[in-house]
């Protein structure tokens, strides 16, 4: 199938939720043998979607029902002209959660997701939470942000004011995406070609500029997302790409001595996206983590 049929075909397994007098996009689809499980909730990170966990959508749904979800501002959720706080986001997944009666559910987490998750946390350890987590898997996301290395076009993005703009094209969005790939990968250019699709679904690549205030967010309040990622007392595993350039390896150094009862799988030859450059192994990791 080309990039537009992928599109097409992903678009038309989910839904929208309207919350808050707002467009959410949700894929929820059934366990293929449900063992009673809690559901699996999986949050993506910047600047794609859900779309990233299609690769291993069928591994995941093997014992679990999955949710995935497109974040405010990513994907075929609604752009709305306010700020993207983890905040905000985070009441997103709460809203989700309401709407489809999860009670506890397992949280598979990446990038920007990883912080979002972190708010998430945050509030169960608070007691607000509207349901519960009872285990969790982390996978690359720059959850120490003074360690990241971040790329030149993401310090760009910084650096400018949050106005919509619009010289993010489809060339420049693939060829970011794809350096964030380890070297040794090969992705398939027909799912850099999704993810634009997605990207500028409805103008969200004019909005990069403001989606990425999520490091912002992450820089003010680092101690609440990350303190809540290393002390919430459900199972912690990491699935972790070697060779990613922005969220390094040492990162996970860091998170062991905060929490050493944390599994770790590294990811030998794998970048920043594992569902997407090797999705065999890292589905096989994430399963075993679960």
């Amino acid at each position: 199938m080309s990039a537009a049929d992928d599109v097409r075909e992903w678009e038309g397994a989910g839904r929208h939720l309207h919350l808050d007098g707002r467009s959410v996009w949700v894929l929820d689809v059934p366990a293929a043998d449900d063992e009673g499980l809690d559901p699996l909730l999986v949050l993506h990170g910047f600047p794609s979607c859900s779309f990233d966990w299609h690769l291993v959508l069928d591994a995941l749904r093997a014992r679990r029902r999955v949710i995935a979800v497109d974040f405010l501002g990513f994907g075929l959720s609604d752009k709305p002209d306010v700020r993207y706080s983890m905040r905000l986001q985070a009441d997103v997944v709460e809203g989700v959660a309401r709407e489809l009666g999860l009670t506890s559910v397992a949280l598979l987490t990446h990038d920007m997701g990883d912080t979002v998750g972190g708010e998430v946390l945050a509030r169960s350890l608070e007691g607000t939470l509207g349901f519960e987590v009872t285990r969790r898997v982390l996978t690359n996301g720059s959850i120490y942000i003074d360690m990241a290395h971040l790329t030149n076009g993401q310090q760009l993005l910084l650096s400018l004011d949050d106005a919509p703009m619009d010289f993010v094209v489809a060339d420049g969005f693939k060829a970011g995406l794809a350096g964030t790939f380890s070297p040794k990968s090969t992705v398939d250019p027909g799912e850099l070609e999704a993810q634009w699709l997605f990207a500028e679904r409805a103008g969200g690549n004019r909005l990069l500029a403001r989606t990425i205030r999520y490091i912002e967010d992450r820089r003010a309040e680092e101690r609440r997302f990350t303190g809540a990622i290393e002390t919430h007392p459900s199972p912690l595993a990491v699935v972790w790409g070697a060779d990613d350039p922005i969220a390094v390896l040492p990162m996970t150094d860091e998170l062991k001595r905060a929490r050493p009862d944390a599994s770790l799988t590294v990811l030998d030859g794998v970048g920043h996206y594992p569902m997407l450059e090797s999705p065999t192994r890292f589905a096989q990791a994430v399963t075993a983590a679960l």
